[in-house]
């Protein structure tokens, strides 16, 4: 088998998978014959889907390819085996899973962290109440009204946009539509189209705040998941030839890289200083914000970071009961019932129940690799690489133990 069937391979067994549980394929942007392909079979059965990437494993160190792109493959491929066998009905336990999936050790919390983030919240928010109903006050006061959502959201994404094609080049033609929606159990979706269009999803039942908004539209665009698309569409695929990098396939390693990033898009982009800069954009749309006590409370509630993992062990790793985790869930990050069910929704479906990991690892792990520059790197330089490179955990990790700035690639 050379190069280009084991690609090949990895990219019909991707889009197999999405044949039996649609939406495990984020996106597909490759020879559209091989989509027409995999429609036209029989239904495939997962047995068959896990023997077939433990094949293209097997075949893959004798192979005519680049390190990076053996390691790429080799780890998509560990996590759709254990994508098709979960699929056969082979329980997988849920720590195990996460680390076939991303790369990582899930690493609970402590509540001492968390109690110290409260000891902040309650400086930052004094007055009558509890802290979870003066928090809730406070989110009240910063709500974006329903009717002004939209507008918000596109006036956020212009503004990041500008910045965005500051600092890195994008294509002249690439485009971000967004839409409203109900009933889902995240807060934003990127479904990227290829050619340079994305349309984002933003869910209205969560009561989108001034303060999140910023973070949102980073995460979701500018320089989120559609500016990495954009740049692997037009680098590594294009120019470079990585047919592989044409599918995301939903709980792999990908996954954690680019959510790892995007929580970290405001911080790249704009950094400190963020509140005042989300303030004038609401003032311009006549909304008031307190933008410096929003960017003090919102790294007050960082320190809340792992409580989400922490309630995804406690029902998967545990076989706590929901109405525990919902407890849990109130407890720490001080939302009502109704918001805890909402991300015990997303915690229990089984097609995401070890995504949240993406987020609070992810995050992590690529916070400690951008601080672990090069001092002729920028925040800028080093983010650049992320969004261009066909990054792995696995990679990241190595670099932050060895405390060596990586150098990377120049792109191709």
């Amino acid at each position: 088998m050379d190069a280009g069937e084991v690609v090949r391979g990895y990219l019909l067994l991707g889009l197999r998978l999405d044949r039996l549980h649609p939406g495990l394929v984020d996106s597909f942007t490759g020879d559209r014959a091989l989509r027409r392909t995999v429609d036209n079979e029989p239904r495939p059965h997962p047995v068959a889907l896990a023997r077939q990437a433990a094949q293209l494993r097997r075949e893959l160190p004798g192979v005519d390819l680049d390190p990076d792109r053996k390691r790429f493959l080799d780890a998509h491929l560990v996590a759709a085996e254990t994508t098709a066998r979960k699929l056969a009905g082979v329980r997988v336990d849920f720590v195990d899973e996460v680390r076939a999936y991303f790369q990582v050790d899930v690493r609970p919390g402590h509540p001492d962290t968390y109690r110290r983030a409260h000891a902040k919240l309650d400086d930052l928010l004094p007055g009558p109440g509890s802290l979870a109903e003066r928090l809730a006050d406070h989110r009240a006061l910063d709500e974006v009204p329903p009717r002004r959502l939209k507008v918000t959201v596109q006036a956020l994404s212009s503004a990041l946009r500008d910045r965005v094609r500051q600092r890195f080049e994008l294509p002249v033609n690439e485009v971000v539509e967004y839409e409203v929606v109900t009933d889902k159990p995240w807060s934003g979706f990127n479904y990227y189209l290829g050619g340079f269009r994305s349309r984002v999803a933003v869910n209205a039942d969560l009561g989108h705040r001034m303060s999140n908004l910023p973070h949102l539209v980073a995460h979701e665009s500018y320089p989120g998941h559609h500016t990495e698309h954009c740049r692997k569409e037009v680098g590594l695929v294009g120019k470079r030839g990585h047919a592989e990098q044409a599918l995301f396939l939903i709980n792999s390693p990908q996954c954690l890289m680019a959510e790892g990033m995007a929580e970290l898009g405001l911080h790249a982009v704009v950094g400190r200083g963020w509140g005042r800069w989300a303030e004038d954009v609401m003032a311009d749309l006549g909304l008031r914000m307190d933008g410096e006590l929003a960017e003090r409370v919102e790294s007050a509630l960082s320190g809340l970071l792992t409580v989400r993992q922490d309630a995804a062990l406690m029902l998967h790793d545990r076989n706590a009961h929901p109405d525990d985790v919902v407890a849990f869930l109130c407890r720490w990050l001080l939302v009502p019932e109704r918001r805890a069910r909402h991300m015990l929704r997303f915690l229990a479906d089984p097609l995401w129940r070890a995504y949240t990991t993406t987020y609070v690892e992810g995050v992590r792990l690529v916070r400690a690799w951008l601080d672990l520059r090069a001092p002729t790197d920028t925040l800028g330089d080093r983010y650049l690489r992320l969004l261009d490179e066909p990054l792995l955990p696995a990679t990241l990790a190595a670099e932050v133990e060895a405390g060596v700035p990586w150098l990377g690639r120049d792109p191709g």
